[in-house]
């Protein structure tokens, strides 16, 4: 499987060096890490339709596939008030029927093609994204292009993922970490779109109709809210004239901007318990309003991230796992999205070490804005670096790592500095947004667990006062 990330890195032009045969060397001791790979993706060549839609098209010839992308602006923040999961069940509405097609039809036909069909939903975004071997390109693309401009929604097909849509949400009723996901946001940001699920709710997707997403398609679905990423063994001038036949008479139209509510003022630090009786783990949330994927810090928050919980060897999996044995992982991460997203450092730990566990947490959290090292500087900057290469064996893997470009307007050449720009990043600015970013004094800690069991424990760490929630994150009254 190496040898084959490695050719296909080396067929990419990812890794600038040349393989030489090595002399003995002691085995002893690990080898050391050479300098990170000097990366360079093949070019981005930008069009644009005359109704507005985006091109981004990448030419990758190794093998006779194609990837396509259609990204659509507008995501799980312009769900109507009251109506969250629209856009969720909009998307995934895509594949069960169009205006010639019924879902079945679909079905067999991207079976027979040998393509998948896929429709994706986020904060920010829906997609639809093709993979086809090129030898079907035409037939492939003509079922893209109906299944993305002419949805049908049918009645039959909108009652049946409803209805899975509702049992899955008792499901996760159910689960300790899933409740923790639902109840965190919706104590940090309240009535912000970020503070809702973007599956929906019980309620809200009870009262969505078929008439609920076919407004939500009309009012975002539109060409010029739209960019599609095309990757593999095309050319941009011939498959510019496939999609200007295709899609070049969808009709472009306003889209509205999401308002967003502020979220709430973060206070001092509070302890939120939801009880889940007999539960053996408990579920922890931790972290506050982080950054939108616009700040400048960008590439200084991931380094001191990649540090404090974003890889095997970050602080937290080697005190929580490695050290105590509490868990058998503890991370954290920044959510960058359009508006500040989520900060959250998390784990799963076992119930009776609740209290030891919040301590640690807490230890880490403080202790990021103390020190770091030279050592943990450098390691983390060539995990990110020595890492990405990998994320460009395919043209799938491309056209994924295409989509945050086209959403967040980074530069075409991103990828290709981002071995600098990881370079760049000092230890003054690791304790900087650490500082700035980390504040163990305003802390949102949410922690799902038999209540029972260890409220006493959590009391007598002193963290922060307790308030009980529900699984919605509400007080109970």
């Amino acid at each position: 499987m190496r040898h084959r990330a490695l050719a296909a890195c080396v067929a990419l032009g990812l890794i600038g060096t040349t393989l030489q045969a090595q002399g003995t060397f002691d085995r002893t001791k690990p080898p050391e890490l050479g300098p990170p790979p000097r990366v360079s993706l093949p070019p981005i060549v930008t069009r644009q339709l005359s109704n507005g839609l985006k091109l981004m098209i990448v030419e990758q010839h190794e093998l006779p596939v194609a990837d396509f992308v259609l990204l659509v602006g507008s995501g799980g923040t312009s769900d109507p008030t009251g109506k969250t999961g629209a856009a969720n069940l909009t998307t995934a509405m895509l594949r069960e029927g169009t205006t010639t097609r019924k879902s079945l039809d679909i079905a067999d036909q991207t079976s027979y093609l040998g393509i998948s069909l896929f429709p994706f939903s986020s904060w920010e975004s829906n997609t639809l994204s093709l993979h086809t071997p090129t030898a079907q390109l035409d037939s492939a693309l003509a079922l893209f292009a109906d299944v993305a401009l002419h949805p049908s929604f049918p009645a039959n097909e909108f009652d049946r993922l409803k209805k899975n849509r509702l049992t899955e949400l008792l499901q996760l009723r159910d689960q300790g970490p899933a409740i923790a996901n639902q109840a965190f946001p919706a104590i940090l940001y309240g009535t912000h779109p970020y503070g809702a699920q973007l599956i929906g709710t019980e309620q809200s997707v009870s009262s969505l109709s078929v008439a609920d997403l076919q407004a939500y398609y009309q009012a975002n679905f539109k060409p010029n809210n739209s960019t599609l990423i095309v990757v593999g063994d095309i050319t941009p001038d011939q498959i510019e004239a496939k999609l200007n036949s295709l899609f070049g008479s969808w009709q472009r139209g306003d889209v509205a901007t999401p308002t967003y509510t502020e979220p709430p003022k973060s206070g001092s630090t509070t302890i939120y318990l939801i009880d889940k009786p007999g539960a053996a783990q408990s579920s922890f949330r931790i972290g506050a309003v982080g950054v939108p994927r616009s700040t400048k810090d960008y590439f200084a928050l991931t380094v001191m991230n990649t540090i404090l919980g974003g890889s095997f060897s970050s602080r937290l999996m080697q005190n929580l796992r490695e050290a105590k044995g509490y868990t058998y992982g503890a991370g954290s991460r920044f959510d960058m999205r359009r508006a500040a997203g989520p900060f959250t450092a998390s784990a799963e730990i076992v119930s009776a070490k609740s209290d030891s566990a919040l301590l640690e947490f807490m230890k880490e959290l403080n202790a990021i804005r103390q020190n770091v090292s030279p050592q943990e500087l450098s390691r983390a900057k060539r995990y990110l670096q020595l890492q990405l290469p990998g994320n460009f064996e395919t043209t799938q893997d491309i056209a994924a790592a295409l989509v945050p470009v086209a959403q967040y307007g980074l530069p075409l050449d991103y990828y290709n500095n981002y071995v600098q720009s990881v370079e760049a990043v000092a230890l003054p600015d690791v304790s900087r947004v650490a500082q700035q970013y980390i504040n163990p004094g305003s802390l949102a800690i949410v922690i799902v667990g038999d209540r029972k069991t260890i409220e006493q424990g959590l009391k007598s760490t002193n963290v922060g006062p307790i308030s009980i929630r529900d699984m919605n994150g509400q007080v109970i009254q």
